[in-house]
C-alpha cells in the first residue's frame, strides 16, 4: 500500500470521498515528509505547517457535510516563490530582494487553489530572477535532485521539480517561460505542462510567463489545470472560461494518430549529449511504434 505522501491528487481524492482518509490526515502525513527531506533537498522557500494545517481542518469539515468546494478540496499544493501569496514575500529567487514586504494579495493560481479547497503546504525555491536553468540561488542556496544528491534539478521552477519527485505532496505550481517547469519534469522524472498563454492567468501580467502544474501523473496535472485554468481581471492576457474538463477521457487516450514534433537539435548553445540524443530519438521511435 502506498504511503501518504507517495498517493496521487486523484487517490487522494476517492479516499476523502470514500471517508478513508482525512485532509488532516494527508496533511501531516506531507508535513511529515517535508520534514524529513528538506535538510537534504532545500526545495522549500517558506512550510505553512499552521496555515496547511488550519486549512486541511476546514476542508475535513467540508468534506464530513458533503460539501466540498472541487475534487481537490483538502488535496496538498505547494505553489512557486514567484508567484503571490498573501502574508508571503516573493523575493524572486535573489538576496537583492531580500527586503521586499509581504504580497497584500493572492496571484490568480494561488487565488484558485484556494478556491479549490486546496491544502496550501508552503512556497517552493527558484533561482535569482527565474533566469537561471539550475537549482541555484543567492537567497534560497542550492536544490538538490531527490535522485541523486550531487545532481541538479534543473530550473528555474527547481524546488516544486524535488517536491514533486521527493513526495512532498501530489500538486505544484511552477512557472515556464523558457522551460522551467518543462527541465525540472525532465531532470526530476516527473510530469509538467506549461499551457497556452493565458489558460492560467499570472500577476502581475508577464509577456510569455505561464503558470503550469508540475505533478507525478497527468491525471493529477489535468485535474490542477482544471482548477487553475480561470480567468482573472488582474492579467490583460488571461483567457476566456472554457470550463473544458482536462481529466476527462485520459483513460480513453491513444497514441495511435496522434501527431508529435521531434527536435533532436536545437541548433544553439551546447552541443547535444549523445547519450540523450540516443535516449529522445529511442522514445520517438517507441511513440512512431505506437502508432
Amino acid at each position: 500500500m502506498s504511503r501518504i505522501h507517495d498517493l496521487s491528487a486523484a487517490e487522494i481524492a476517492a479516499q476523502y470521498s470514500a471517508g478513508a482518509l482525512s485532509p488532516v490526515e494527508v496533511a501531516r502525513a506531507c508535513l511529515e515528509r517535508i520534514a524529513v527531506c528538506e535538510p537534504r533537498l532545500n526545495a522549500m522557500y517558506r512550510v505553512d505547517r499552521e496555515g496547511a494545517l488550519a486549512s486541511a481542518r476546514a476542508s475535513e469539515t467540508r468534506w464530513r457535510t458533503k460539501q466540498p468546494r472541487s475534487p481537490l478540496d483538502g488535496v496538498p499544493v505547494t505553489i512557486k516563490e514567484n508567484l503571490y501569496t498573501k502574508g508571503d514575500p516573493a523575493p524572486i529567487g535573489t538576496a537583492a530582494n531580500a527586503d521586499l514586504p509581504p504580497a497584500t494579495e493572492d496571484a490568480p493560481p494561488a487565488a484558485r487553489s484556494r478556491d479549490a479547497g486546496c491544502v496550501i503546504l508552503g512556497k517552493t525555491t527558484m533561482p535569482d530572477y527565474g533566469m537561471l536553468s539550475s537549482g541555484l540561488s543567492s537567497i534560497h542556496g542550492v536544490t538538490r535532485n531527490p535522485w541523486r544528491l550531487d545532481r541538479n534539478t534543473s530550473g528555474s521552477s527547481s524546488g516544486a521539480g524535488a517536491a514533486a519527485a521527493a513526495g512532498y505532496g501530489p500538486l505544484h505550481i511552477g512557472t515556464d517561460i523558457g522551460g522551467s517547469v518543462r527541465l525540472p519534469a525532465t531532470h526530476c522524472g516527473i510530469f509538467a505542462l506549461k499551457p497556452s498563454l493565458g489558460r492560467i492567468p499570472v500577476y502581475p501580467p508577464y509577456m510569455g510567463r505561464v503558470a503550469g502544474p508540475m505533478t507525478c501523473t497527468v491525471e493529477d496535472a489535468a485535474l490542477l489545470l482544471n482548477a487553475l485554468s480561470r480567468p482573472d481581471v488582474r492579467d490583460f492576457m488571461s483567457l476566456p472560461d472554457q470550463r473544458v474538463d482536462y481529466s476527462a477521457g485520459l483513460d480513453l487516450l491513444e497514441a495511435k494518430g496522434l501527431r508529435i514534433g521531434f527536435l533532436p537539435d536545437m541548433r544553439v548553445g551546447l552541443a547535444v549529449n549523445p547519450e540523450v540524443r540516443a535516449a529522445a530519438q529511442a522514445a520517438a521511435q517507441a511513440l512512431q511504434r505506437a502508432g
